[in-house]
């Protein structure tokens, strides 16, 4: 319980503007890996495609705060964490914030993406492809899944490599110092 006031305090504070140093006050429990940069980054302009086939950049959500997950269907720490990401975007997602869910490998295919969101039971996320592997690269990841925050700008502001609980009360904070900018 103390640890969650401390979190909702920080987040108070931080209420006015969501800066790097307040987004790295919110590096607690789950939130512990976020990577937050100094100063954002630009967006990379690679496209992706959804499950008709229509092209899609980063720039398509400008003035809404995205927390973009790049996976694949064979990596089983994403697969791991997609329910939570379900969750997050069931929870808190519309409006000014989105969760943009990419398929980030060569061996992935849109029947692929669908078979496995209705085993899992997801039916809140994109199924997004980018089967030529440039968005990670772009990010010079070294692997998934990893989850990249944008902010309403559309910029950079924090990534986060490796699995996480995306529905934890630390996520929902540092989300919410993101929407309050």
């Amino acid at each position: 319980m103390l640890r969650l006031f401390v979190l909702y305090t920080a987040l108070a504070l931080s209420a006015n503007a969501a800066t790097a140093a307040d987004l790295s006050a919110l590096k607690q429990g789950e939130m512990k890996k976020l990577a937050v940069f100094s100063e954002p980054l630009p967006l990379p302009e690679i496209p992706f495609v959804d499950e008709t086939g229509a092209s899609h950049t980063l720039a398509d959500y400008h003035g809404k705060v995205v927390l973009l997950n790049l996976w694949a269907t064979w990596c089983a720490p994403c697969r791991k964490e997609m329910p939570d990401i379900e969750a997050l975007q069931t929870e808190i997602g519309g409006g000014d914030f989105t969760v943009l869910t990419v398929a980030s490998s060569n061996r992935d295919t849109q029947v692929k993406v669908a078979a496995f969101f209705e085993k899992q039971g997801i039916t809140h996320l994109p199924r997004m492809i980018d089967n030529t592997e440039r968005l990670p690269r772009a990010f010079g990841l070294p692997g998934l899944p990893a989850s990249i925050l944008i902010d309403r700008k559309g910029q950079i502001v924090a990534q986060l490599l490796g699995p996480a609980d995306w529905s934890s009360p630390e996520a929902k904070a540092v989300i919410a110092a993101l929407r309050a900018e």
